[in-house]
């Protein structure tokens, strides 16, 4: 799981196997359609985790929160 900071200050959450490959197709545009017009991006955090599913619900959990419980959280 990672979590991108966009250029309007937004936050993206996302998961990859390839996080740098995963970044360079955010930053041409041929990402997310949420960070199409949000570019560039900069990696804020990533974690590793155990198997897609354990990302699919990580990812889950992260964009269920707030912007303030976001903001905690990548404080830790």
């Amino acid at each position: 799981m990672y979590v991108l900071l966009c250029k309007d200050g937004t936050l993206y959450c996302g998961i990859t196997n390839d996080l740098v490959r995963r970044i360079s197709q955010h930053n041409a545009g041929k990402g997310a359609r949420y960070t199409r017009g949000r570019g560039p991006v900069s990696l804020l955090r990533s974690w590793p985790q155990k198997n897609k599913s354990a990302a699919l619900r990580a990812e889950f959990s992260f964009k269920k929160l707030s912007r303030s419980g976001k903001e905690a959280y990548l404080a830790v």
